[in-house]
C-alpha cells in the first residue's frame, strides 16, 4: 500500500509525526531536538504538514471513564426512510455519541457511545429508536485505541501476491 499525496512524506515527515502523535504538546525546542532540526526548521515542517492536512488538529484525549461515563458500546444503526440521523437531528441532541460512521452495507451508520450506565444506554438505545433499526455492541475490554499511523515502512504486505489467500 502506498500513500497517496501531493507530495511524500520523507523520513523527516514521519519523525515528526511519530513525536506529535505521542505528545502534540511538545515545543518547536523538544520537538527539533528530538527530530534533529532547528526549532524554526520544525516548526516550518509542522506547519506545511497541517496546510497540507496531513495533520488536522490538536486535543486533549479524555477517559470517559473518569468523567462518570465509563460504559462505552457500538451501536450499528438502519435508519427507516425519512428518519436519517444524520438529517433529523442535531449533535446535540446526542451528547453520548462520541464519535460516527457512515456505511454502505446492511447499516448506515456506526455510532461510538459512552454513557453513564446501563439505563442510560438503554435510554440513548430508546431514543435512537426513532431513527431505525440498532445493533448494540457493548464494549468489554479496549485491545487498542488511538494506535498511532506510521507508514513510513509498514511491517505488513497490503498487497499479497494474487495467488496468496487470507487463511
Amino acid at each position: 500500500m502506498t500513500l497517496q499525496s501531493e507530495t511524500p512524506l520523507d523520513a523527516t515527515d514521519w519523525n515528526i509525526l511519530r513525536e506529535l502523535q505521542q505528545d502534540a504538546r511538545l515545543s518547536y525546542n523538544e520537538l527539533g531536538r528530538r527530530v534533529a532540526l532547528s526549532a524554526p526548521a520544525v516548526a516550518e515542517r509542522v506547519r506545511k504538514l497541517e496546510d497540507r492536512g496531513v495533520i488536522t488538529g490538536y486535543a486533549a484525549q479524555i477517559d470517559p471513564a473518569q468523567v462518570g461515563l465509563p460504559l462505552l458500546a457500538f451501536i450499528q444503526l438502519q435508519c427507516d426512510a425519512g428518519k436519517c440521523l444524520l438529517r433529523t437531528s442535531s449533535a446535540e441532541a446526542f451528547p453520548e455519541i462520541r464519535e460516527m460512521y457512515k456505511l454502505s452495507g446492511g447499516h448506515c451508520a456506526l455510532l461510538k457511545v459512552a454513557v453513564a450506565s446501563m439505563q442510560h444506554l438503554e435510554a440513548l438505545n430508546e431514543r435512537l429508536g426513532d431513527h431505525g433499526r440498532r445493533v448494540v455492541n457493548i464494549v468489554t475490554s479496549t485491545a487498542m485505541s488511538n494506535r498511532p499511523i506510521d507508514w513510513e515502512n509498514p511491517d505488513v504486505d497490503m498487497n499479497p501476491p494474487p495467488d496468496v489467500g487470507w487463511k
